[in-house]
């Protein structure tokens, strides 16, 4: 078993804007068009952890992780989870982490590279669908989570403290099973303390 810890794109924070749209965090999490390098790398077993993104004013943290299950195509993926088509939602936030159209054409909501075929392709392979989530949802879970975010990834990374996330992991980092079952114990134990 192994993960991957990344650091989602600037502004994305789901506890001040709710704007997170990939990974999705729900009974069945799935990672569907961001970090085409990680989604390729994961196997069955292996955990996803994600980190919210710069945003002026608070501090990152990590915003939950799950487990691997599966991999599958954007196109599956399509009929399995129609409620993760994207979509703009009532206030404008893209909504949604399957950038395609029902024929496999690409959704003209998807903006990632725009006249690059060969990236939407890239893009459109290894769909993840998760199991077993712990996302800090309350806003008690959030708190706790930013307080302790860059103290706990220095420890379980061994790196020395540092006041930003760049210094600690880069834009994503490799996580070995004993670093993944720290983070899964700590993001478990805030929800335990915070219920």
């Amino acid at each position: 078993m192994k993960g991957y810890i990344y650091v989602a794109g600037r502004g994305a924070d789901p506890a001040l804007r709710n704007d997170l749209n990939d990974p999705i965090f729900g009974e069945v999490p799935t990672l569907g068009a961001c970090m085409p390098n990680i989604r390729r790398a994961v196997e069955k077993g292996d955990h996803v952890f994600v980190v919210s993104g710069k945003t002026e004013g608070v501090q990152q943290y990590v915003v939950g992780g799950f487990e691997v299950d599966d991999k599958i195509s954007a196109l599956a993926a399509y009929e399995r989870f129609p409620q993760h088509r994207i979509r703009r939602g009532a206030d404008g936030h893209l909504l949604g982490n399957i950038i395609v159209n029902e024929d496999g054409s690409r959704s003209p909501l998807d903006e990632h590279d725009e006249d690059d075929d060969q990236a939407f392709e890239r893009r459109i392979q290894n769909y993840v669908v998760g199991s077993r989530p712990v996302a800090m949802a309350s806003t008690q879970e959030v708190q706790r989570s930013r307080d302790e975010t860059m103290g706990k990834l220095a420890q379980v990374l061994q790196r020395p403290p540092s006041n930003r996330i760049i210094d600690l992991l880069g834009r994503w980092r490799r996580l070995d099973e004993t670093q993944v079952r720290e983070l899964t114990a700590w993001l478990t134990g805030i929800k335990a303390t915070t219920a």
